[in-house]
């Protein structure tokens, strides 16, 4: 059976109301004698406290809610997820997931219903979610807000990706975007970090193309490209994938013709003919990143959290 208050209480020999106070953080006024026995057999019984009634006492919950971006990442995000439910666990908060939308009236109403000690999310929040979030009372934390004082890592990856492909001899290059903008968050950090480079070394703009995970799409991307000549840095490796495939249709030499390079370094790039050039990306580390600073920001002690490195790292293969 549940343990009650009332079976915590009767062990601990108080009453409820001492109980309440003591497990809902209001019980300094006690002797720590009275605290401590009524922690023990609680802990004895294996009594949970009544999430909304903690919510009603304290203003909000013991809720942090995670964001899951409408896009695509290469790392598994159910691993990430899973180290961040167990590290806020320990510490007494409960991660609740949530799928990130069009519009904010979902986020308001599980935001309104839950009242979530904070708002976290591994892609930058929209201006309309903040404004939202910081009218409820809630505390938002992305990954600008969680910056080391790096400079924005979306264009160090697009930097990396455009020197790779000039460093092989391609003259002109290509950013190739999803063609859907809720599923390219990173977009247009990379494409500066593409134009930045074409500038260091005396190239042309960079042509910016978009591109569905559809061979049409792709296949119309080709065509409206000069080749041959041209390096393609693209967004991801999905990107990568269906542009590679559509060059091969065409009948275009990879990589002697048009080079690509991915972004994300995810399982089937060693997979194409040839295998994709890419770029790997910490995710794990960026996740930890964000859980610190969600929990500095909560007040919770982190002196046993220091803030990781984010590394990115290319994986030459046959593309480029």
């Amino acid at each position: 059976m549940i343990a009650t208050s009332e079976d915590v209480a009767r062990r601990a020999g108080v009453s409820r109301a001492t109980v309440s106070q003591i497990l809902n953080g209001r019980g300094q006024r006690f002797a720590s004698e009275t605290r401590e026995r009524v922690a023990r057999a609680a802990a004895d019984l294996g009594y949970q406290p009544s999430a909304a009634g903690r919510t009603l006492a304290k203003g909000s919950s013991d809720i942090v809610i995670a964001v899951i971006p409408y896009t695509t990442f290469g790392g598994n995000l159910q691993d990430i997820f899973q180290k961040a439910t167990e590290e806020l666990a320990s510490r007494g908060l409960t991660l609740l997931l949530h799928l990130a939308t069009e519009t904010t009236a979902p986020l308001d109403r599980v935001v309104t219903g839950m009242k979530p000690r904070a708002v976290i999310s591994l892609t930058p929040l929209s201006r309309e979610e903040l404004d939202l979030l910081k009218s409820r009372g809630v505390l938002a934390f992305d990954p600008e807000s969680s910056s080391t004082g790096r400079t924005d890592p979306n264009e160090e990856i697009g930097a990396l990706q455009a020197r790779y492909l000039v460093d092989r001899g391609y003259t002109r290059l290509v950013f190739a975007h999803l063609q859907d903008a809720r599923l390219d968050p990173f977009g247009a950090g990379r494409e500066e970090g593409v134009r930045t480079v074409c500038m260091e070394h005396g190239l042309p703009e960079p042509t910016i193309v978009r591109v569905g995970i559809d061979p049409d799409d792709a296949l119309g991307a080709i065509d409206s490209l000069a080749l041959p000549g041209v390096g393609i840095v693209c967004y991801n490796d999905d990107v990568a994938t269906v542009l590679l495939s559509a060059a091969t249709i065409r009948g275009w030499r990879v990589p002697a013709d048009v080079g690509f390079i991915g972004m994300d370094h995810t399982p089937l790039s060693a997979a194409t003919i040839p295998p994709l050039s890419t770029v790997g990306y910490d995710q794990r580390a960026a996740a930890y990143n964000l859980i610190t600073a969600a929990l500095q920001g909560l007040g919770e002690p982190t002196d046993d959290r220091e803030l990781q490195d984010v590394k990115f790292a290319l994986v030459p293969r046959g593309t480029a």
